[in-house]
Formats: structure tokens, C-alpha cells, sequence
């Protein structure tokens, strides 16, 4: 199998995962694919294993049994070293509970990815923050601490960050559990058009079913995990 040339971004193959002193998988999934460019919503009750599996596809974790192929590499196969470099390099994450340095400006957050790994750095990469900026309606908060900031305001900054340096794979582990309900829409119209415009593989995970709406196909995580 080339997941490079049947345009793969994510595939998971008979995989099995349980946490040190469990008798119990947590994750047991047979098969799922995820394409490049693809729009998936993860759907899933607490409890069911999302942010462990997301965790696994970004190298956090590593399987029991299976593989799990992650633009045509197969994590399995890597150095915890090598599985670091992927994530930093390729997966923009978007955090639950947003993991913003309190004390940086907003502009200081967002390009703080291009910092540590310079493959996610170009010469432009102050321009391509800026228009992010403009992009998600932070231009009035540049200089600002997040710590100053709304909740909304910071998971705009947090998908901000996520986005910089164009990664192709952009993970969101319930990134509007905090946001009411007016903030919960305008960020989703915020993401979908940063996917329009470039086209990244979104997986989005959420127990709102609410949200599907936004997405090419969705996903029950109860229905594929067998545990």
C-alpha cells in the first residue's frame, strides 16, 4: 500500500491501544482513512477514547498492535524522535483547553510553532500571521496578552497558532466545548474558510453532533472503536 499515491493523509489498520495497568483496550479500530484535503467530524461521547486516539495519530502515543500511517509515514516504524519531528512539522493542533503562554502577546503566540520548528518558518512568516490575524479578527489585539482575552478571542489565537506555517494535517480536540453559543458558530465560519482557502485535512473532534453540518463526512467513533 502507497498512501502517497491513493491520497491518504491518515489510515489506521487493526489498531489496539491500552494504557499501562488496564486489562481493557481503550482504542480497537479495525480501518479508517482519512484523505488529503478531506473534512472529518470525529464524533464521540465522553469517555469513548477521542483524545487517546487523537493522541496516537500524533505520535503522543504508540500502538499496542496496528499501525497507524500518517502521510505515508507509519508511526509504529519511527523514533519517538522522528514521530516528534512529524507533528511539529506537518499537524497543526488545536487544544481543548487551548495551551496559550499567558504572559506572550497574541502576535508572540501565533508565530511561536515557526519558532521551535523552523520547518513550520519561511521568509514571509510575519506576513502569513498577519493575515491570519486579519483572517480570524485580531487585528485590534496584537500586542495584547492572551491572558487579557476572551475565551473566544483565545481560541481564535489558538487556531491561529495551529494554522501558521501551513501545516497539512490541522487536529481540533473539541476546540468550542468552552465557547457559547454566538462564539461557537463564528469560530467554526473562521475554520471553514481557512480550510476553503487552503485545503488542509481537518480532523475535527467534537461530542456535539450539532456541528456536523460543517463537514464532508462524519465519523462515529462508538461504531468503529470495538472495546
Amino acid at each position: 500500500m502507497n498512501t502517497e499515491q491513493d491520497n491518504g493523509a491518515i489510515q489506521i489498520e487493526n489498531c489496539r491501544f491500552a494504557y499501562k495497568g488496564q486489562n481493557q483496550n481503550t482504542i480497537d479500530i479495525k480501518n479508517l482513512k482519512i484523505y488529503k484535503g478531506e473534512k472529518v467530524f470525529l464524533y464521540g461521547p465522553s469517555g469513548h477514547g477521542k483524545s487517546t486516539l487523537l493522541n496516537l495519530i500524533a505520535g503522543v502515543l504508540t500502538s499496542n498492535e496496528g499501525n497507524i500511517i500518517v502521510l505515508g509515514s507509519d508511526l509504529k516504524k519511527l523514533s519517538q524522535g522522528k514521530r516528534d519531528k512529524i507533528r511539529g512539522e506537518k499537524i497543526g493542533y488545536i487544544f481543548q483547553i487551548f495551551n496559550l503562554i499567558p504572559y506572550l502577546s497574541v502576535l508572540d503566540n501565533i508565530i511561536l510553532p515557526s519558532l521551535i520548528n523552523k520547518k513550520r518558518s519561511h521568509n514571509n512568516i510575519h506576513q502569513e500571521a498577519m493575515e491570519l490575524v486579519n483572517a480570524l479578527g485580531l487585528t485590534k489585539l496584537l500586542s495584547q496578552a492572551v491572558s487579557e482575552l476572551s475565551i473566544g478571542q483565545q481560541q481564535r489565537v489558538a487556531c491561529a497558532r495551529a494554522l501558521i506555517g501551513q501545516p497539512e494535517i490541522i487536529i481540533a480536540d473539541e476546540p468550542t466545548s468552552a465557547l457559547d453559543e454566538k462564539n461557537n458558530e463564528e469560530f467554526m465560519s473562521l475554520l471553514m474558510n481557512q480550510w476553503e482557502k487552503k485545503k488542509f485535512t481537518l480532523l475535527f473532534v467534537s461530542h456535539d453532533e450539532r456541528l456536523k453540518v460543517y463537514f464532508d463526512r462524519t465519523i462515529s467513533l462508538p461504531e468503529i472503536n470495538h472495546v
